[in-house]
């Protein structure tokens, strides 16, 4: 599954059937693995926002998000949050992706977990751009553990474009 595809879904709590918001964005721990979800509804200059622990979350697919109850929805410093998929200062999302040795792979486009591995990240989906994509696809780089999000960019270990499979043969 993609990180891509959660945003957007509605979220319930399961012990009241209550709609309780949408994922707006996805929470990463530095070791490339998904610490929550963020929901909507944070106040314009406000540095709190709401939030949900990947523990809490007792299901998702294609349609929604299903959390244990109410009080599993947490308020958190915007400030105190290391790495986002797709908003805020430690946004994963379109930053390029570099090689140790000077190389620039592309740009971050999706990132890919496995449901049956929880919240374990496995690979992320280069870009090189909206004419590349169309003319060859976009390709997926296996996650690697030496992979680490900097200031700016993406590093990850010399040769890794070596690394890269087409579109069909991630799985």
């Amino acid at each position: 599954m993609r990180l891509q595809q959660l945003i957007g879904l509605a979220v319930f709590d399961i012990e009241s059937g209550k709609r309780v918001g949408k994922v707006l964005d996805i929470l990463l721990n530095k070791d490339w693995t998904i610490s929550g979800i963020q929901l909507e509804g944070r106040m314009f200059f406000s540095p709190h926002l709401k939030a949900v622990l990947w523990d809490d979350i007792v299901a998702y697919g294609e349609d929604a998000v299903m959390i244990r109850n109410q009080q599993a929805i947490q308020i958190w410093d915007a400030e105190n949050i290391q790495l986002t998929f797709l908003s805020g200062s430690g946004r994963i999302k379109e930053l390029p992706v570099l090689t140790a040795d000077g190389f620039m792979i592309g740009y971050v486009s999706d990132v890919y977990f496995d449901q049956e591995m929880g919240n374990t990240i496995t690979g992320v989906e280069i870009s090189d751009g909206f004419l590349a994509d169309l003319m060859e696809g976009r390709k997926k780089l296996p996650y690697i553990p030496e992979m680490m999000k900097g200031e700016s960019a993406i590093m990850v270990p010399a040769n890794s474009e070596q690394r890269l499979l087409e579109n069909h043969e991630f799985s």
